[in-house]
């Protein structure tokens, strides 16, 4: 059995991206995506153009993802033309490039550890640490990690998160983040001033909604769900970060490919240079990487992740509030 370094090495020769592919992955991801917002504006009636919202909105994830990739430097690496599109549609998305290559970095390298900065992870406190809090600390606390603050993750994370806290913290390292609200609250005024109500909540509104919302419960529940683990500091590694610490997120085919593989997030975090539409590949090759811990998108699965808020390293477990005081 594969364990530690031998295994990050086992999924080396697949951190090679087949660059037709990306691109392929990449131009249909936009070309969908911008043809659902023209249908948005575009098509009669108010049905057709919410499906195309909603369309718009699950696109919005797909290429957030490749994105995403992009900046691991998994694909279309050193390319000038992708450089281009991934940096303006860093901004579209309310998460430029300064802001979230720093902070999801930074997650990859001290992902799972207790006693870290929860820059690009939500935070977690210990058992001991929680009942340390006062009152108004537990509940600033809880308010980060609660489901209303994933549903309207649209607000939290992005426009305040990644945009304003950002460029607040850093003016002159995160003026982009400055730049991308102001042209997004720009474009929202344009749309609801020269398209009505109908057109701002269809085109600007619906579709960062549902895709932030979604994409704010995968980024908690691949990092805090039954069975996870978190280390101290001195006990953290890389290898049982990936393993331990990040689930095999169980999806149908379809939701795969809405969300371009980010369930296999084991096996990202093992190695971030493997495209992401080589991890399913990595799976099937390695057995190793198929004992991985799993969640779902259940509702069942989304109720048990969701209850869990504090480590209790006596149990070495992620525990709910009922537990907190036994």
């Amino acid at each position: 059995m594969k364990t530690g370094k031998e295994l990050i090495l086992a999924t080396k020769p697949f951190a090679k991206e087949i660059r037709s592919e990306s691109w392929k992955h990449t131009i249909v991801a936009f070309v969908l995506l911008l043809s659902f917002l023209f249908g948005t504006l575009l098509l009669p009636g108010f049905l057709p153009k919410l499906l195309c919202s909603i369309g718009a909105g699950l696109m919005v994830i797909r290429t957030f993802i490749i994105y995403h990739d992009y900046l691991h430097h998994s694909i279309l690496n050193k390319s000038p033309l992708a450089r281009v599109i991934f940096s303006i549609f860093g901004v579209y998305t309310l998460a430029p490039v300064s802001i979230w290559k720093r902070s999801h970095d930074y997650h990859h390298k001290h992902n799972s550890k207790l006693f870290s900065a929860s820059i690009g992870s939500y935070p977690i406190a210990t058992k001991k640490k929680f009942l340390s809090m006062t009152a108004r600390e537990r509940r600033a606390y809880l308010a980060t990690r609660h489901p209303i603050t994933m549903l309207f993750g649209y607000i939290t994370m992005f426009v305040i998160g990644m945009c304003l806290n950002s460029f607040l913290s850093s003016p002159r390292k995160h003026w982009d983040s400055l730049l991308a609200l102001l042209l997004h609250l720009t474009a929202s005024v344009l749309l609801f001033y020269f398209g009505g109500w109908q057109a701002w909540f269809l085109t600007a509104f619906l579709p960062f909604f549902l895709a932030f919302s979604v994409g704010a419960y995968l980024f908690y529940a691949q990092h805090n769900f039954p069975g996870v683990t978190f280390s101290s500091n001195t006990e953290w590694t890389y290898e049982s970060a990936a393993l331990e610490s990040s689930s095999f997120m169980v999806m149908g085919p379809v939701l795969n490919w809405i969300t371009a593989n980010i369930g296999y997030h084991h096996i990202h975090h093992i190695n971030a240079r493997i495209p992401f539409y080589r991890l399913p590949e990595v799976m099937a090759a390695i057995p190793e990487l198929q004992q991985a811990k799993r969640t779902s998108l259940s509702p069942r699965d989304m109720k048990k992740c969701i209850k869990l808020k504090v480590w209790d390293p006596e149990r070495n477990q992620l525990i709910p509030l009922t537990l907190v005081n036994r």
